[in-house]
């Protein structure tokens, strides 16, 4: 492990759980120019973070679970920028959203029950699911108007992952990190015992 890579990952991350808080008192004091660039750079870095820790192979348990909080409170700050600044959109589409939130909701309870923490599987659907979501969080706050086609692409992606963690919590007797997703986690079940 290189150490100024490991603080560089890590302080990247914690810049993404302070501006969380930042980003929602952006929201409560009404500055929405600010926020939209500040949620940008939020989601860029959790791009980035990622990235780094993988090629710098600097990954720990405990990176992976501050990372998965960091984005799910970008995630929440985002969607809080979304409710204070584009309340016809959330309204428009409140179904849609309140069926994520609640198997969000769902999953987070499924994975404190069982493992008694929350889950970091960073599965490829969750991977890609977090870059529809940003880059429609993101371009909602930059466009005139939403642009539709992506965000019932991310609304499809996110369910599909969602649905995919929910089922790797009852799977997975045990709390793991960075798993790639059901297929490879069935196809490992599969596998002959040596």
């Amino acid at each position: 492990m290189q150490k100024p890579a490991f603080y560089l990952v890590n302080a990247i991350t914690l810049y993404r759980l302070l501006a969380a808080f930042f980003l929602i008192y952006l929201v409560i004091s009404g500055q929405p120019d600010v926020f939209k660039w500040l949620l940008a750079l939020s989601f860029f870095t959790d791009l980035i973070d990622g990235y780094l820790a993988r090629k710098f192979k600097v990954t720990s348990i405990a990176g992976a679970m501050i990372d998965s909080i960091g984005d799910d409170l970008t995630i929440v700050a985002g969607m809080t920028g979304m409710y204070f600044f584009k309340y016809d959109f959330v309204y428009e589409e409140r179904i849609s959203l309140l069926l994520l939130f609640s198997l969000f909701i769902l999953q987070i309870i499924l994975s404190l029950i069982r493992y008694r923490k929350i889950s970091s599987f960073h599965t490829l659907l969750a991977k890609v699911a977090a870059i529809l979501q940003g880059s429609f969080m993101i371009l909602l706050f930059l466009l005139p108007q939403p642009l539709y086609p992506l965000f019932y692409l991310a609304v499809l992606v996110t369910f599909l992952d969602l649905l995919e963690e929910i089922i790797l919590v009852i799977l997975l007797r045990e709390w793991k990190a960075n798993v790639k997703g059901l297929y490879w986690i069935l196809k490992e079940e599969k596998k002959p015992a040596d």
